[in-house]
């Protein structure tokens, strides 16, 4: 047997949490990792010692973490279950609930999937005026050197999109040398160089090479996150409300949100303007100033983003715990996508009002608030499903699992045994043909003087 599976690797962790333990009738459950660990106790505790072993014995399996379980009887008698890591489990193990299960790999939930619809009229805002902004920043510039027509066609062939003109107009004028050894190998000239352009544009700006298209693999999310958003792009936005797309050509920042300029437009948006992807959200952007002109003419300082309107979409229903909609007929729609179930303590709901809707990818439910399980069967276009262990168990024995799921996730509180919700985990994994989540039983004693159990 591995050190990992040992009984006196874990010994002297399992023995400081008993004591630690107040509730003896409960399973004492954590992680341990080679950076860290999270126990149900107090940091201010010396844990150090005690976890040292675990994390050796990780280190010498070339495992990263190890999510644990003892039952401890009162003479001493230990039951420890030692799960390992699996890579169908989205971002590691954790308690109570394992972590979302990637049930086909590679997949992404569908608003990373969701291309830019054409709009085909959409036209420069009239402020537009290259040849303006190109004169402007030569003025402010002076001094510097802009890219040739040759850089600016390899940057075009990089990035698989032709340039707007306005930002063509704005390399012409200064093509802005990365700071360092990629630059000119002079790093105070290439870092003033790109103070001084900056100073000129309004921020901080890219160089030519560094030009990237804020593609959906640059705005990573969790399955569980990400499987309840949706793309909603009313007839009056400006900006389409996608994840990413290869029409948003990143430029520069103000040094937390990323600029581009967007040669996707909503309905109502002008080609080329200028948007800001905000690094605290994973879907849409907003509008910050309808041409690059305008915006080096006036100041980007001076620009105020015209911040969408939260409103309600009917793509998405959140049903229950302060949220808007108290049932799921209010929430009955043709475009809805996504039905999440809160608490809401009164009586379980029946998915009867929503089954049969032709959109519907995500349900999440809290446990015990499904009044049955088995109408799930009515909801055949599911890629994500969220519920507690004793719902999974229902489709599990019932065979009513849905097949279509790419993911999946086991809204666990706490009061399930560990064991019993990883078997639930490993038996939807076995559906697909994934690896399961390896289990390991160890036996010991961490009171050998003490009375035997009876």
């Amino acid at each position: 047997m591995p050190a990992l599976h040992d009984f006196a690797t874990w010994e002297p962790l399992l023995t400081l949490l008993r004591a630690a333990q107040p509730d003896r009738t409960r399973p004492v459950v954590g992680s341990v990792s080679r950076t860290g660990w999270s126990l149900p106790q107090s940091r201010q505790q010396p844990v150090d010692e005690a976890v040292a072993p675990v994390r050796r014995a990780l280190a010498e399996a070339a495992d990263h973490e190890a999510l644990f379980v003892a039952d401890v009887s009162p003479g001493g008698q230990a039951v420890l279950h030692v799960f390992g890591t699996n890579p169908a489990v989205e971002y590691g193990l954790r308690n109570p609930s394992p972590g979302t299960l990637v049930l086909v790999e590679g997949t992404v939930p569908e608003p990373w999937r969701h291309l830019p619809d054409p709009m085909p009229g959409a036209v420069p805002a009239p402020s537009a005026d290259p040849a303006l902004l190109e004169r402007t920043l030569r003025e402010r510039l002076p001094d510097a050197v802009g890219a040739t027509e040759e850089e600016i066609a390899a940057a075009e062939a990089r990035l698989g999109v032709a340039l707007p003109e306005e930002l063509k107009a704005l390399y012409r004028a200064t093509r802005v040398r990365p700071a360092g050894p990629d630059g000119s190998g002079d790093w105070e000239a290439d870092f003033a160089e790109q103070q001084i352009a900056e100073a000129a544009v309004g921020c901080e700006l890219s160089s030519l090479e560094d030009l990237f298209a804020l593609d959906t693999d640059r705005r990573p999310c969790p399955w569980q996150f990400a499987a309840t958003k949706a793309v909603v792009t009313p007839p009056d936005s400006a900006v389409q409300g996608l994840v990413g797309s290869p029409g948003w050509i990143v430029f520069g920042s103000n040094g937390g949100d990323m600029f581009a300029v967007d040669l996707t437009p909503g309905p109502r948006g002008h080609l080329g303007q200028v948007i800001l992807i905000d690094h605290e959200q994973s879907v849409g952007a907003e509008l910050y100033g309808e041409s690059l002109t305008e915006l080096v003419l006036n100041g980007f300082e001076s620009s105020v983003p015209a911040r969408r309107q939260e409103r309600r979409s009917p793509a998405v229903a959140r049903v229950g715990d302060h949220h808007d909609l108290v049932d799921l007929e209010s929430a009955a729609h043709p475009d809805l996508e996504v039905v999440q179930i809160f608490d809401r303590g009164g009586a379980p709901l029946s998915l009867a009002p929503i089954v049969g809707l032709p959109r519907i990818r995500t349900l999440t439910a809290h446990p015990g608030t499904l009044a049955d399980p088995l109408e799930i069967t009515g909801l055949p276009g599911l890629e994500f499903l969220s519920l507690g262990p004793d719902e999974w168990r229902v489709l599990l024995d019932n065979g009513a699992v849905p097949r279509g799921l790419s993911a999946a996730d086991i809204e666990a509180r706490g009061n399930e045994h560990p064991v019993a919700v990883v078997t639930v985990v490993n038996d939807l994994l076995a559906l697909w043909d994934r690896p399961p989540i390896p289990h390991t039983v160890v036996r010991g004693s961490l009171d050998p003087s003490g009375p035997p159990d009876r």
